[in-house]
């Protein structure tokens, strides 16, 4: 088996950015090759061969960029969580537009559901505390910097850490909120529709969007 060696990203990326693409291009394709097979089977029984067949790459390719399938798997995850995070309007502009509100949760809801196998073995009991931990710090970062006035949820705001991002009891309580019922929704097979989902989330998110989160009516 080849072993992983990060000197070989290292070397690619050195070389400017033709290799910097190529680096996002393979890696966009091993997750996408992952992507597919987890809709047909269970993460823990996909192998390495399985994911370069798919992608169609060699063994050796795919440990140029991740130790194993986990690795792979905490990868993907990572960028649908960003791109879920960043893809969030202004909680301003949501809580002046009660239909708008509700098709963005039904669009939350929707992307757990089409993901769910994934989520559901790595948000699991014995999933990734490395990526539940990452899920948390990015939600609350994106509904931080979308809050702010005249901000928006934008890569910056996504990819910042606990280190930019000051102690925010509102972002904490309504990430917590979401992606708790999202998980337990997603670890129970989705009982229910992600519009019958939002029906139900959207009058408790507005409740709590009245009250601003500094403590100050809206």
């Amino acid at each position: 088996m080849s072993s992983y060696n990060p000197r070989v990203i290292s070397n690619e990326v050195s070389n400017g950015k033709s290799g910097d693409r190529r680096v996002r291009r393979t890696r966009a394709t091993l997750q996408s090759a992952l992507m597919d097979l987890v809709q047909k089977q269970d993460l823990p029984r996909i192998t390495v061969a399985d994911v370069t067949e798919r992608a169609d790459v060699s063994r050796s390719t795919f440990y140029d960029h991740y130790q194993d399938v986990h690795e792979l798997a905490e990868a993907a995850c990572t960028a649908m969580i960003d791109a879920l995070m960043a893809s969030l309007p202004n909680p301003d502009d949501v809580l002046r537009d009660a239909d708008g509100g509700t098709e963005v949760l039904r669009n939350f809801f929707a992307h757990f559901a089409e993901h769910a196998n994934l989520y559901r073995s790595l948000l699991g009991s014995e999933g990734s505390a490395r990526i539940i931990d990452h899920l948390r710090r990015r939600a609350i970062a994106a509904l931080h910097h979308s809050a702010l006035p005249g901000d928006t949820c934008d890569g910056v705001a996504v990819t910042a850490g606990d280190a930019e991002t000051p102690h925010d009891v509102f972002a904490a309580f309504s990430a917590g909120a979401f992606f708790g019922v999202a998980i337990d929704w997603v670890q129970r097979d989705c009982p229910g529709t992600p519009a019958e989902m939002a029906a139900l989330t959207w009058p408790l998110f507005a409740a709590a969007l009245r009250v601003d989160h500094r403590g100050e009516a809206c």
